[in-house]
């Protein structure tokens, strides 16, 4: 029996079960509140940024209270704490963005788009200069119930929640890489071990997709330089990365704007090394466009 540590909501207690599937079924899922489950209210970085919906999740495993830790690999912080590792990353599932509720070319000028994402927000003001943005936070049923009661024309979500809950149907435009670049890891799944479980972590090693794998660690890498520049990287800068892990060598493409959207910038790099890819394209934006504050 492995006990799977996971966030209550239909998402990731879906991710929790998809795991627990992979490795065979025989597995007991122990839920866990988090930060950023208690406050659906607060902007993501006034409340600890990345991180908030993992390490209470993460903490569960090194206190034995679980074996393994579930999460939504994009919520991960960039490096990975003590005691444990990232023992496997499943098939990643679509990775771009949705529109529910409007086309980009529908919204009309001064159209009201809800996303509590910097990242979502600059690269869509950036197409569309004339939108007005609300916050929008909360599970994936709760922002799209709030987006009628909000007066929002369109909210922004992972197209890949969409798909795990059966809501693809909701999406009423998926939003292609080069209209925005999807946030670091988006769409994959991360599974943690202590680092010291030989016997969860050989388990684990069954379930790993290297591509993705490869994929994860290359734009993990080019987060962990932005946190390293401004604490909260991921959160605090409008940034996305998308790499591809099915050759030799790994490509990877990444985004910096500014939170207004006037400004963004696009790199690409490629290494046999993931995370030499990720800190080399991660470089490269940071000198071409010093991140600045996020605007309130």
């Amino acid at each position: 029996m492995v006990r799977i540590a996971t966030r209550a909501s239909a998402l990731a207690r879906w991710q929790a079960e998809r795991v627990a599937a992979l490795l065979g079924g025989d597995a007991e899922l122990v839920l866990v509140t988090t930060e950023g489950d208690r406050d659906q209210v607060s902007e993501l970085h006034d409340i600890g940024g990345r991180g908030v919906f993992t390490r209470e999740v993460q903490r569960a495993v090194l206190d034995g209270r679980a074996d393994v830790a579930v999460h939504s690999a994009k919520d991960l912080e960039s490096t990975t704490p003590d005691g444990l590792v990232l023992a496997a990353v499943p098939e990643r599932a679509d990775p771009r963005d949705a529109l529910v509720g409007s086309t980009l070319a529908g919204l009309p000028a001064g159209a009201r788009v809800g996303s509590g994402s910097v990242r979502r927000r600059a690269q869509l003001a950036h197409a569309r200069p004339d939108l007005v943005f609300g916050p929008l936070r909360g599970n994936i049923g709760t922002r799209l119930a709030r987006r009628a009661a909000a007066g929002y024309d369109a909210v922004v979500v992972a197209y890949a929640a969409l798909e795990r809950l059966g809501l693809a149907a909701e999406a009423t435009e998926v939003l292609e890489p080069e209209v925005m670049l999807p946030q670091a890891a988006q769409g994959a799944l991360a599974v943690e071990c202590r680092s010291d479980d030989d016997v969860t972590r050989d388990r684990l090693v069954g379930i790993d997709d290297l591509v993705a794998h490869r994929a994860v660690t290359a734009e993990r890498a080019f987060l962990a330089v932005l946190a390293a520049s401004e604490p909260g990287g991921g959160c605090t800068i409008p940034c996305g990365a998308l790499a591809d892990g099915a050759a030799a060598t790994v490509e990877v493409e990444a985004l910096l704007a500014t939170a207004d959207g006037r400004t963004v910038r696009r790199a690409r790099a490629a290494d046999a090394d993931p995370r030499s890819a990720g800190r080399a394209v991660a470089a490269e934006l940071l000198a071409a466009l010093p991140p600045g504050p996020v605007n309130p």
